[in-house]
């Protein structure tokens, strides 16, 4: 029986299992080409914990503006809808393999909303 989300230990897993799927997907691999060092993968993996702990369970263990890298990147790796569709597929795939209960359900419901506040605001760049 898979449990629920309890603890940074449990993100850790999601992200590190997450990225494994974007590294090997052939739309997605081009966003994560920098972290084929595994040194700055460690860093960013880190990054995310942090950020989901904060998310999921309150921690205030994410300060940062979490939308900025992936504005600034837009212009030379354009996200596009499938990208979205794909991640969130990832997402949603790597939770359901490893998590059930109220906070993956929650972690899944916050993606889909990330996601889509950032096509938005890739929307409103674009129009520039």
């Amino acid at each position: 029986m898979k449990g629920d989300i309890r603890n940074r230990e449990d993100i850790y897993l999601l992200v590190k299992e997450f990225y494994v799927k974007l590294m090997n997907d052939d739309l997605m691999h081009h966003f994560f080409e920098e972290f084929s060092n595994p040194e700055l993968l460690e860093e960013h993996l880190h990054i995310l914990v942090d950020f989901w702990d904060n998310i999921l369970f309150y921690s205030g263990s994410y300060q940062k503006n979490a939308m900025k890298p992936h504005l600034d990147l837009q212009p030379a790796k354009p996200f596009k809808v499938e990208h979205f569709k794909q991640w969130i597929l990832h997402f949603n795939n790597t939770i359901d393999e490893h998590f059930e209960g109220e906070i993956a359900h929650a972690a899944k419901s916050r993606a889909l909303s990330i996601a889509t506040v950032m096509q938005i605001k890739i929307a409103e760049m674009d129009k520039q």
